[in-house]
């Protein structure tokens, strides 16, 4: 199928910094999905508090440390990966790219880290995993009305060789995008929802109420609001793979995530695309971590654009960080070998920020690091 991108006239130089690949995908995206994949909710104070909280740190570098040697590798639920930024779960990758979330696939395995795939892929999980089978992967699921469907999805997961099962718990309801809201997003005709009926993909692109998106109405009819703590049991029995939960915000709830048998949390706010006025992921990450103590992996996202981040994420507690936004936008501007360069910009950014930090591996990264 075609992809949704428009092709750059002449071609952009070659990228140095995460930031680029951003204004260049503003110039590539079709107008719909460039406003679907940069929203945030409501007046967009979320999204905006997830960079600001990074820019409010300062770090202290140590000296005279032999850092010739250095390795970025590290564990994330007990599986070695190369470094300690994995690609966030995000739908729809399809208006980015024409070969999808099979593009995003090979270029995480490229750069050695963890894919973690969407419910709202427009390749099926079978489809995503065949695309890099070596490599590590995670499913992402949003519970559905349909029970069945759930425990379906999780099953599909399990087979098709996902590592974990990662619910989202911070969208009951889907947040108000203003920006998708105003461009209208719909899906093409040549794109659907893989791990559903051809019938539901149908379903939004046929849907047409000017006061929301497709992807709202979609998730108003198929998701379920009513998913409590008392769902985790039922969740972890539905298949064998390790259970995160993302989305917290509050060291209570992870230390209920923890009394539930979770392995992992994710501090996200959802890229600052569910609660309008939400505390930023980075702000509330020292709280869930001593909430959490050695009972849990921590994760966080939102926010993270440089290797300076990924190293506070660190010294703060994060196991490691998700990355998502960059990742769609080198998508955008050069399919597979663009998601990758974001990805090889970023590593090269934390090795050298581990290096002048005076740091040899992401394990000596502590809190005495920030100012």
């Amino acid at each position: 199928p075609p992809s949704c991108a428009r092709p750059l006239d002449p071609p952009p130089p070659h990228p140095n910094n995460p930031a680029y690949s951003e204004r260049a995908a503003a110039a590539a995206l079709d107008t719909m999905a460039w406003h679907y994949f940069r929203s945030g909710s409501g007046d967009e104070r979320t999204l905006r508090e997830n960079r600001a909280a990074f820019e409010r740190h300062r770090l202290l570098p140590r000296v005279l440390v032999d850092v010739e040697r250095r390795s970025l590798a590290t564990t994330v639920l007990g599986r070695p990966v190369g470094w300690p930024v994995l690609v966030a779960p995000m739908a729809l990758h399809g208006l980015a790219c024409s070969d999808c979330e099979a593009a995003t696939a090979r270029a995480a395995a490229a750069m050695d880290t963890v894919l973690c795939v969407s419910t709202l892929s427009n390749l099926s999980l079978e489809q995503v995993r065949a695309a890099a089978p070596a490599a590590p992967q995670w499913f992402q699921l949003y519970v559905q009305r349909d029970r069945g469907v759930t425990a379906e999805l999780a099953a599909r997961a399990a087979a098709a060789g996902y590592e974990a099962l990662v619910v989202t718990v911070d969208a009951p309801l889907l947040g108000r995008r203003e920006g998708a809201v105003r461009h209208g997003l719909r899906l093409p005709p040549h794109l659907g929802l893989g791990n559903f009926s051809p019938d539901v993909g149908a379903a939004m692109l046929a849907h047409r109420n000017a006061g929301d998106s497709s992807l709202a109405a979609h998730f108003a009819v198929t998701s379920d609001p009513s998913v409590t703590w008392r769902d985790l049991g039922w969740l972890r029995g539905l298949s064998p793979l390790p259970l995160v939960l993302k989305g917290v915000l509050r060291p209570d709830d992870a230390r209920r995530a923890a009394d539930e048998g979770a392995a992992a949390v994710v501090v996200s706010n959802h890229g600052g695309r569910q609660l309008a006025g939400a505390v930023a992921s980075l702000d509330a990450l020292p709280a869930v971590v001593a909430a959490a103590g050695n009972r849990l992996e921590v994760l966080m996202d939102g926010g993270v654009r440089r290797g300076t981040d990924v190293l506070i994420a660190l010294a703060l507690g994060a196991r490691a960080v998700l990355l998502g936004r960059p990742v769609l936008w080198g998508l955008a501007v050069g399919g597979e070998t663009g998601a990758a360069r974001v990805l090889e910009l970023l590593r090269d950014e934390v090795d050298l920020a581990l290096a002048l930090a005076g740091c040899t591996s992401p394990a000596e990264v502590r809190t005495d690091l920030l100012a």
